[in-house]
């Protein structure tokens, strides 16, 4: 397996040494760098240049939002996961528009938090079952744009939906009985129309343009 190299940044050290030996039991990650605070992310990740940044919200000196969205300004390649206790609406929102690919609180598992790494890694977007339903309820009240929904085919929609739910481009395929390549291009035709650059935006321009209902996490 290719190493995925990590940052973590985490004000707690004892939270912060237990994440990385959950990480690290899987041979494929290593953690290259830790900060405690916002700051040292950012300059750690300029210096590592990483693949990832798993990032808590309530940090010293620059938060986790702030600190997000400077790092996908400087280093657009590198992904962001947030971990952490918070489940606030304006935190939810506010971090993903700066550019984080997952959002988990801690009370995940060591496998929930090891599966999102691999699948962040692989292009897509991760969030926890809770963050999910607030953003849904969040946009609940918003009525569809017919005109943006109907810029994407029915097929695009049902993939857009799934990719919501949760599931990765494997299981959409084998919901839709495609091959993943094909859920790509399908995710690929779907960023171009929305003009979105992620999985993440993508499901978030969904819930705000009404394509994207409660009933679609299952």
């Amino acid at each position: 397996m290719e190493n995925v190299r990590i940052i973590l940044a985490e004000d707690h050290a004892v939270v912060r040494e237990g994440t990385k030996r959950i990480l690290e039991q899987n041979p494929g990650f290593r953690v290259v760098g830790e900060a405690a605070d916002g700051h040292e992310a950012v300059d750690l990740v300029d210096k590592l240049q990483p693949d990832m940044a798993i990032i808590d919200i309530a940090m010293p000196r620059l938060n986790g939002i702030d600190a997000t969205r400077e790092i996908k300004s400087r280093r657009p390649s590198v992904s962001v996961l947030i971990l952490t206790a918070y489940d606030d609406d304006q935190y939810i929102s506010a971090v993903l528009e700066a550019g984080a690919a997952g959002y988990l609180l801690k009370d995940v598992k060591g496998s929930e938090l090891v599966n999102a790494v691999l699948r962040i890694h692989s292009g897509e977007a991760v969030l926890h079952p809770v963050v999910a339903r607030k953003l849904l309820q969040q946009f609940s009240d918003k009525r569809g744009d017919a005109q943006q929904t109907s810029r994407l085919s029915e097929r695009e929609l049902e993939v857009l939906r799934l990719a919501a739910s949760g599931l990765g481009n494997k299981e959409i395929g084998r919901r839709l009985d495609l091959s993943a390549r094909t859920v790509q291009v399908h995710l690929a035709h779907i960023f171009g129309k929305l003009r979105v650059a992620s999985r993440t935006e993508a499901v978030i321009y969904g819930l705000r343009h009404g394509m994207l209902k409660l009933e679609d996490l299952g």
